[in-house]
């Protein structure tokens, strides 16, 4: 344990929770690497977390901090002169606020220890303070900075400081800070890291997101540690087999340990960037996922991983008020409810064979940085936590790219094992090239607006749930995966739907991305050509082809569309929505195969044009005005008895 990763060195905490913070800002339109903002917290610059912090971006305004010994103060920083002297203090052993040199703090600030008194305000603090006194205790003065109109708060010491209003301070469990600490509705920063453990309670946490402050829990802001350590474990576990047999000494071992130091840190940031993106993913799709997020709590209730009143998660009741007001879990509760959907997952998947499936040797090797993937790729192949390892990439992968409550939900609706959720989700990634999306789209951080980012990100998770689902349905996965991404990646050299492709311009994305985009979009029939392909006989390009002629003739994109449009109104309804699309789909592939047989579309249509008018007619029909479930039910309907006819 002595040779490892040191994490105040490398930062590691912090930076981690930075990266949830530069997202709840990123999403806003402000870039907190460019863009001066201010910031208030708790901590000093001797502490991991706040010292690291505070070192993160040059633009960072602290204008207010406290820790048990000191409450620094400066109104009004030069950001510049603030980051050297910071960056001075944290290279200080064991620094504490009396070591900042007070000549570069601004008009009006100063340093003050705790255990005075009083402390006398000048204007300034007064002013920004908003206390109106000549002076004010200590305890006074850090509950108005709790308070403060901030850009970030930034938790980097320990103490709870935050409650919900309906909460005491007693059910907080910190009586040290009970004088200080400040309600979810008092606050008025726009972001909070949570880079300490327990700066605020849960449902504390709850009424700040409801009152508009950006925030996840702390366990999603301050993983980076854990994660970092799970690294350093299951890295040393590999190196022991070179070691044992003499390749590697330990000499060579704790050098190449820390020459990956930055690889290290580059994949466990990378797990932090992903896991705040889903929590901003799921909140993105709001009341549509609160059916789903119901089924996943009774499933985790059921399976005795969960109990709702223990972790503050709303009971049936509750949600379904949610619903009716079309609101959906604020952050806090659904970083609560990612963390049990990873771990159940995890379990149900490591409890199956897909962990030793060959194909699924490429989720181990991306946890390992180079220095051991390369050199030493034996010792990963072999590792003891093999599958366990595995288990834990895909349900980092699958959770984060899909939500919380979609393995649950397109088990349920397939009747198939959580497992195969798994298996669908690497099919769909790696036949439609759905990394490269969204590896491109994470490149447009600070390029293009946050919401419209957002937007591409949701687009691109609405595809891939969609084609998952698809495979659910449709394909046996006993044949492997290797096999199954080779018969389903028949899209190299397809041309992207233009319309997508305008849609996504006139919103403001760059041409590339858009390109992309419009490809992902043209690349959703696929399957479905594969399969008409396949029973009739034809090249995949010429049953592409003809899906498309008759979707076209049968105006089957708009139906499909209008469905699309419709909401249901519970969990049944929009079942019913997914299933008479999925009716929609097999009709066509139905009529495809038979119109190929016949010698192409137009032959086809010639034969069978009364029925064709007909079924025709209903889609106009259900197509003219609001569209509803019967309507849409009725029309496929139609298609079904066409195909059977």
């Amino acid at each position: 344990g002595s040779a490892g990763y040191d994490h105040k060195k490398m930062g590691i905490t912090a930076r981690g929770a930075w990266e949830a913070v530069k997202r709840h800002f990123r999403e806003i339109d402000i870039d907190i690497q460019k863009t001066p903002f201010s910031v208030a917290g708790v901590g000093d610059m001797s502490g991991d977390v706040f010292g690291n912090g505070m070192l993160l971006s040059e633009k960072i305004r602290l204008v207010a901090a406290f820790d048990h010994r000191d409450i620094f103060i400066d109104p009004a920083p030069d950001a510049a002169t603030s980051f050297a002297e910071c960056q001075r203090m944290f290279n200080l052993a064991r620094s504490s606020w009396q070591d900042y040199d007070r000549s570069l703090i601004s008009r009006g600030g100063g340093i003050f220890p705790r255990n005075a008194k009083e402390i006398p305000l000048s204007p300034e603090m007064q002013g920004m303070l908003e206390l109106t006194g000549a002076t004010a205790t200590p305890q006074e003065i850090m509950h108005a900075i709790l308070k403060m109109p901030v850009d970030l708060m930034w938790f980097g010491g320990i103490g709870t400081y935050i409650r919900a209003s309906s909460e005491t301070d007693a059910d907080a469990g910190d009586r040290a800070n009970d004088a200080i600490r400040v309600t979810g509705q008092d606050l008025r920063c726009k972001v909070i890291g949570e880079g300490a453990n327990l700066g605020a309670t849960q449902r504390g946490r709850i009424e700040a997101d409801r009152a508009g402050v950006r925030l996840n829990t702390d366990a999603i802001d301050n993983s980076a540690g854990v994660n970092s350590s799970d690294v350093e474990v299951n890295i040393k576990i590999a190196l022991s087999k070179p070691m044992t047999d003499g390749r590697l000494t330990l000499a060579t071992r704790n050098p190449l340990l820390a020459s990956m130091t930055d690889e290290v840190a580059r994949l466990v940031l990378r797990n932090n960037y992903l896991q705040s993106l889903a929590v901003s993913l799921t909140q993105h799709r709001g009341v549509a996922d609160v059916a789903d997020e119901k089924r996943l709590m009774r499933a985790l209730e059921a399976a005795g991983r969960l109990d709702r009143k223990v972790e503050f998660l709303p009971e049936d009741i509750a949600l379904n008020s949610l619903e009716r007001e079309g609101r959906g879990l604020s952050r806090p509760e659904l970083s609560v409810l990612l963390a049990y959907a990873k771990l159940a997952f995890h379990d149900d998947v490591l409890a199956s064979d897909v962990p030793d499936d060959p194909y699924f040797a490429l989720e181990l090797r991306r946890y390992f940085p180079d220095g051991v993937r390369v050199g030493y790729p034996d010792a990963v192949e072999s590792h003891r936590l093999r599958r366990e390892i595995i288990a834990t990439g895909l349900a980092n992968a699958v959770i984060n790219r899909t939500g919380p409550s979609v393995a649950t939900r397109m088990a349920e609706d397939a009747g198939r094992p959580v497992a195969d959720v798994a298996r669908a989700y690497a099919l769909t990634r790696d036949a439609f090239g759905v990394l490269d999306v969204n590896t491109a789209i994470d490149a447009l951080d600070a390029v293009v607006g946050g919401p419209l980012q957002l937007e591409l990100y949701a687009a691109v998770q609405h595809f891939t749930i969609d084609r998952m689902m698809w495979f659910m349905r449709h394909v046996d996965f006993a044949a492997g995966l290797s096999s199954l991404v080779e018969r389903f990646k028949v899209g190299e050299g397809m041309s992207g739907d233009t319309e997508v492709i305008k849609h996504w311009m006139a919103k403001g994305a760059p041409e590339m991305i858009s390109a992309q985009m419009g490809r992902l979009a043209a690349l959703a029939s696929a399957p479905d050509a594969v399969l008409v392909a396949e029973v009739a006989g034809a090249d995949a390009a010429s049953a592409s082809l003809a899906l498309t002629e008759m979707r076209d003739r049968l105006r089957a994109s708009e139906l499909k569309a209008s469905a699309m449009g419709l909401v249901g109104s519970d969990s049944y309804e929009r079942q019913a929505l997914v299933r008479t699309g999925d009716n929609v789909d097999t009709a066509l592939r139905l009529l495809t195969v038979d119109a190929l047989k016949a010698g192409g579309v137009a032959a086809w249509s010639a034969l069978h044009e009364r029925q064709l008018v007909r079924a025709r007619r209903m889609i106009d029909e259900m197509l003219t005005g609001p569209g509803s479930l019967a309507k849409l039910t009725m029309a496929a309907d139609s298609l079904s008895e066409l195909s059977r006819a």
